[in-house]
C-alpha cells in the first residue's frame, strides 16, 4: 500500500494554535531581553555601541515575523512538490560557503555569507530542506524504506553527502542535530528495527571516530567530563556557565546584574544565554524557560500526531521532523550550558544571538502552523439521538 499525496482538507475556520503562538512569542521577547542583557559588553568593544548586536536581533525578530506570516500562506503540498529542489539549491549553498571570497571565516570555522553586515549561514536552511526531502522520501519509497534496506541506504547516503558539507566548515553540533533528526524520522516511518539499529550504531561511529581524530573535540569532551581539572584554561567556559549558574539561587541577581557576562564567560549571547539567563532570573527564571519550550515542543508533536491520523503523510513526517529538530537544538544548548553534553556550538532557538538560526526557526513554526491549519477539525462531541427514533 503506497501513501497518497498529502492534500489539505481544510474544515470550517481554523485559528492560529495559541499553545504554539503564545510560547512562541514569550520566549522570543525573553531573548530579545537577553541578548540586550548579554550583549552590552561586546558590542561595546566592537561596534563602539552597546546596543548594536540587540539591534541586529531586533531587525532579524522582525523580518521572522513578516516571513513567517508569508510561509504560513503557503500550503504544505507545495513543499512535497519542490523538496528535492530545495536540497540541491541549499546543498549549494553550503558548496559556495567553503569558497574563501565568498565564505566568511569566524573563529576557525566557514559557515557564513557576510551581506551588508549580516551573516547568513546556510547550514540552518538545510537543516530544514532536508527534513522536507526526507518526509517526501519517505512518502516516495515507503515500501522500499519498510521492506529493504536499500530503501534506508539511499535516504543515508544522502545525509552522509550533506553532513560531510557541514563537517567541512566544520559545524559538528549541525552535524549531530541533522543526523539525529533523519534517524528520528526514518523510525516514526517505521523502519524495521534491525535496520535502524545497525545504521544508529554506524552513524554513531562514525560521529565517535570524526570527534577523536579532531584534536579539539577531545579536549572539549575531556573536558566536559571534568571542567574543573584546568579551570583557568580548558575547561575555563563551561567552568564560568556553571558558576553563572550557581550565582542564580532562587530568584536571580537581578536583570541586567550579571557578573559572569563581563569578559567572563565567553558567547555569553549565544551558545551560553540560558547560562546568563539563569543568573540573573534564577531557578524561578529557568524554570519557566523550560516549561515554555516544552509546551512549544510537545504541542509540535502534537500537531505532527494529529496530522498523521488524518492521513496527510507529507504533513506528518514535515511536522515531526521539525518538532525532532526543535527538541534536539533546545535539549543540546541546554545540557551544554549545564555541563551535562560537551560543548556543540548550538543556539537556543528562539532566544540567543544569531540571524541565521532565528529566521529558520520562524519559517519552522510557520510551516507547523500550516499543518496546524491543514489538519481536519475532529470533534469527540457524541452524536445527537432524536428523541423520536426511540419512540
Amino acid at each position: 500500500m503506497r501513501y497518497p499525496q498529502s492534500k489539505p482538507r481544510v474544515m470550517g475556520v481554523k485559528r492560529h494554535d495559541p499553545w504554539l503562538l503564545i510560547p512562541s512569542l514569550l520566549l522570543l521577547a525573553l531573548g530579545l531581553i537577553m541578548v540586550l542583557s548579554t550583549s552590552i559588553n561586546i558590542a561595546e568593544k566592537q561596534f563602539n555601541d552597546p546596543l548594536a548586536l540587540f539591534w541586529r536581533q531586533t531587525t532579524f525578530a522582525a523580518l521572522g515575523l513578516l516571513w513567517g506570516l508569508v510561509f504560513y500562506q503557503i500550503p504544505i503540498m507545495f513543499w512535497q512538490r519542490i523538496n528535492g529542489y530545495l536540497i540541491i539549491l541549499t546543498g549549494l549553498l553550503l558548496l559556495l560557503v567553503l569558497i574563501p571570497p565568498l565564505g566568511h571565516e569566524v573563529n576557525g570555522s566557514m559557515r557564513w555569507f557576510r551581506l551588508s553586515g549580516f551573516s547568513l549561514q546556510p547550514s540552518e536552511a538545510m537543516k530544514l530542506a532536508m527534513i522536507m526531502y526526507l518526509a517526501g522520501y519517505l512518502i516516495r519509497r515507503q515500501d522500499e524504506i519498510r521492506l529493504a534496506l536499500k530503501g534506508f541506504f539511499k535516504a543515508m547516503l544522502v545525509l552522509i553527502v550533506i553532513s560531510s558539507l557541514i563537517l567541512l566548515e566544520p559545524d559538528y553540533g549541525a552535524t549531530v542535530v541533522l543526523f539525529s533528526t533523519a534517524l528520528g524520522m526514518l523510525f516514526i516511518a517505521g523502519v524495521p528495527m534491525r535496520h535502524f539499529l545497525l545504521w544508529f550504531g554506524s552513524v554513531s561511529l562514525a560521529l565517535a571516530l570524526i570527534g577523536v581524530f579532531a584534536s579539539y573535540r577531545i579536549q572539549r569532551l575531556t573536558t566536559f567530563l571534568d571542567p574543573w581539572a584546568d579551570p583557568f584554561d580548558k575547561g575555563f567556559q563551561l567552568v564560568q556557565a556553571l558558576i553563572a549558574i550557581g550565582r542564580g539561587h532562587w530568584f536571580g541577581v537581578g536583570l541586567g546584574a550579571s557578573v559572569q557576562k563581563f569578559t567572563y564567560l565567553p558567547e555569553a549571547h549565544t551558545d551560553f544565554l540560558f547560562a546568563i539567563l539563569a543568573e540573573e532570573l534564577g531557578f524561578i527564571g529557568s524554570v519557566s524557560v523550560l516549561i515554555l519550550f516544552s509546551l512549544l515542543i510537545f504541542r509540535s508533536f502534537y500537531i505532527a500526531q494529529q496530522a498523521m491520523q488524518a492521513k496527510l503523510y507529507y504533513a506528518a513526517y514535515l511536522a515531526y521532523g521539525i518538532s525532532l529538530s526543535l527538541g534536539l537544538q533546545v535539549g543540546i544548548n541546554l545540557g551544554v550550558n549545564m555541563g551535562l553534553l560537551p560543548t556543540k556550538g548550538l543556539t537556543l532557538p528562539l532566544m540567543s544571538y544569531g540571524g541565521s538560526n532565528l529566521l529558520i526557526i520562524f519559517i519552522m513554526l510557520a510551516i507547523l502552523s500550516r499543518v496546524h491549519y491543514e489538519t481536519p477539525i475532529t470533534s469527540s462531541k457524541p452524536k445527537k439521538c432524536d428523541s423520536q427514533a426511540n419512540v
